[in-house]
């Protein structure tokens, strides 16, 4: 795999493990799994991020549950075909993870840095009190041909900025991963609470091929 598809795609993340690992598929005999870490944001709240972890980094059978750990890897995503429709499901692929003393104080506890393309057109809008937001979904591309999506989220400045994209302009981001609640309606009756992964996009360069 060359670096420089690596290196288009990097995330760090320090936090707490919040949840026990469950199975998630088996490539060439070695099986991944999920387990979510509760990373602080600089305001009192914390963000749920699932991380997709090696049996080979970590021991699956062990529950780590209020561990602080370390993890770098990629922000990946793939299809999951759900109720006649695909979904989107994101979450942190690990490459390296260490066990820490406790999370650091500060921004660097989680940071994602994506350089790809814009797969459509970005969504421009204002808030009710006036703040600007944009909606962006990046297209990075990982080695044998496949590419991640990645919804990404502009404020002020740079969601003026990032209202003229047009598709496959080429952009790097630099941010930080963000889950948030809301409630998907299945029927009339029927609701159930999800959680959406996005990246909360801090800087914002356009760069030409």
């Amino acid at each position: 795999m060359s670096d420089k598809i690596i290196e288009n795609n990097q995330v760090t993340i320090m936090g707490q493990i919040a949840s026990g690992f469950t199975f998630s598929h088996t490539v060439f005999g070695e099986g991944f799994y999920m387990v979510d870490v509760l990373v602080r944001r600089l305001s009192s709240s914390q963000d749920r991020i699932p991380l997709m972890i090696s049996e080979r980094l970590m021991d699956v059978t062990q529950d780590y549950t209020g561990e602080f750990i370390m993890a770098t890897g990629q922000f990946r995503s793939y299809n999951r075909h759900d109720e006649q429709k695909n979904r989107l499901i994101l979450s942190v692929f690990v490459r390296e993870v260490s066990f820490i003393d406790e999370e650091l104080d500060g921004a660097k506890t989680n940071t994602i840095l994506l350089d790809g393309y814009i797969c459509k057109l970005p969504v421009y809008r204002k808030t009710p009190l006036g703040r600007e937001i944009a909606d962006l979904l990046l297209a990075v591309n990982r080695p044998y041909g496949k590419s991640d999506y990645i919804p990404c989220i502009c404020w002020g400045r740079n969601a003026r900025f990032a209202s003229s994209f047009e598709v496959g302009e080429h952009v790097q981001v630099l941010g930080r991963i963000q889950s948030r609640e809301y409630v998907k309606r299945l029927s009339e009756t029927e609701t159930e609470k999800r959680t959406a992964y996005e990246v909360s996009v801090s800087k914002l360069e356009c760069l030409e091929d």
